[in-house]
């Protein structure tokens, strides 16, 4: 599973932003960090996840792949 395109995009031009992927034996987990002191606050509606993060708002599909998306310590974390 890749990261959201969005979120990529926001990686690739903020350097606070930083993605993370680990895979284990039993699920594959993509960190998205949002840097200091930034709390990520997330809302699902259909199958558009959107997080809010500091002054940031990002809108993305749900990846099919995904089993589980939250917030943590101002973190995005989607587990597959």
């Amino acid at each position: 599973m890749e990261a959201p395109r969005q979120l990529q995009s926001a990686a690739n031009e903020q350097e606070d932003i930083t993605i993370t992927r680990r895979e284990y034996e039993e699920e594959n987990i993509i960190t998205i960090d949002f840097g200091p002191d930034v709390e990520a606050s997330l809302d699902t509606i259909g199958e558009t996840v959107i997080v809010v993060a500091g002054d940031h708002q990002f809108e993305f599909e749900r990846p099919a792949e995904a089993t589980d998306i939250t917030t943590n310590d101002g973190m995005l974390i989607i587990k597959e």
